[in-house]
């Protein structure tokens, strides 16, 4: 990870090679596109997504694009994720390799509904 500290998602994503910098854009235009009304913004030092709450966060890397959209998320898409390496609460998507935008989607829609219903509950 950076040592700076980011204020804001676009100086974070400038701050990546031009070829990591695209993929990172992309991922920010799925996820803004999907996640309507969210809230972006700098968790933890990595571009976020609010909406009723911390919906993503998403990193860029020397090998891959980060994913983090809690562990509940990963645990539903388990099948889904196979192909990629992933953890209690990161996915790792491979810099030479397409985007999975769908997947993406996905992941997102179920965040948000999750988030929703967390809302309701309160």
């Amino acid at each position: 990870m950076q040592s700076k500290k980011f204020k804001s998602v676009d100086e974070y994503i400038s701050s990546f090679p031009e070829e990591v910098h695209d993929i990172l854009q992309h991922v920010r235009d799925v996820i803004k596109e999907t996640a309507r009304g969210s809230e972006e913004l700098i968790s933890y030092n990595m571009p976020a997504f609010r909406l009723n709450g911390l919906l993503v966060w998403y990193a860029g890397n020397k090998n891959h694009i980060g994913l983090y959209p809690k562990p509940s998320a990963i645990k539903f898409f388990e099948k889904e994720l196979a192909g990629y390496k992933t953890s209690k609460g990161a996915i790792q998507f491979p810099l030479d390799k397409k985007m999975p935008d769908a997947l993406i989607k996905k992941i997102i829609k179920f965040r948000m509904k999750e988030n929703a219903e967390g809302v309701k509950k309160k």
